[in-house]
């Protein structure tokens, strides 16, 4: 089992992650932050990873700190899941309708760092959620697990279907990623030898 267990503390916040890469979609999320909570929720019921994830976050300033910082350990832990990524597929995609919205992603697990991010979120606000904060949760999550990361818009004209859809198909293709080729497991998907 490829698992990971990922504490960060800062004077902004502190965060704990348990995540099961070969899990069930199975989930205990705290991080203060309501809307934020629902999209792990999504995440990790639609990628198949169990995830526990609790953080203690300044969110009497703003939910900021909150949800870079998610977006970091998340990373990390999965970054420390998988190890040397022998035998993963490396690469995946997903285009997912959430009603009137429809969200292409696609990413490279390949230790380097890009976002393309080609969303326009209408509204502002969510109930309470900025949603300029998407992009940064998605920003730490590329940083520290080294992937590129491309979102691109299709349609779509509500803002909370718009998010959904994204870590929606995040989650559908983090899993397809994430998956051992049992043809090539124990091999590295690089021609370098090395992710």
């Amino acid at each position: 089992m490829r698992t990971s267990n990922v504490r960060r503390n800062t004077k902004e916040t502190k965060i704990s992650v348990s995540l099961g890469v070969d899990g069930s979609g199975s989930y205990q999320i705290d991080t203060g932050c309501g809307f934020l909570n629902h999209m792990l929720e999504l995440f990790s019921r639609h990628g198949r990873f169990d995830l526990e994830a609790v953080c203690e976050g300044d969110t009497d300033v703003d939910d900021h700190h909150t949800v870079e910082d998610m977006g970091i350990v998340l990373g990390e832990a999965f970054r420390e899941a998988l190890g040397e990524k022998r035998g993963i597929r490396r690469y995946g995609s997903f285009l997912l309708p959430m009603d009137e919205a429809l969200i292409l992603c696609a990413l490279d697990i390949s230790g380097r760092c890009f976002l393309q991010y080609d969303v326009e979120i209408p509204a502002q606000k969510v109930g309470t959620f900025d949603t300029e904060l998407v992009e940064e949760f998605m920003w730490g999550l590329c940083r520290s697990l080294g992937m590129t990361l491309h979102f691109k818009q299709l349609s779509g004209t509500n803002s909370h279907h718009i998010i959904e859809g994204m870590f929606k198909a995040l989650g559908r293709a983090m899993d397809q990623a994430c998956t051992v080729d049992e043809r090539f497991a124990d091999e590295i998907p690089s021609t370098k030898g090395i992710l």
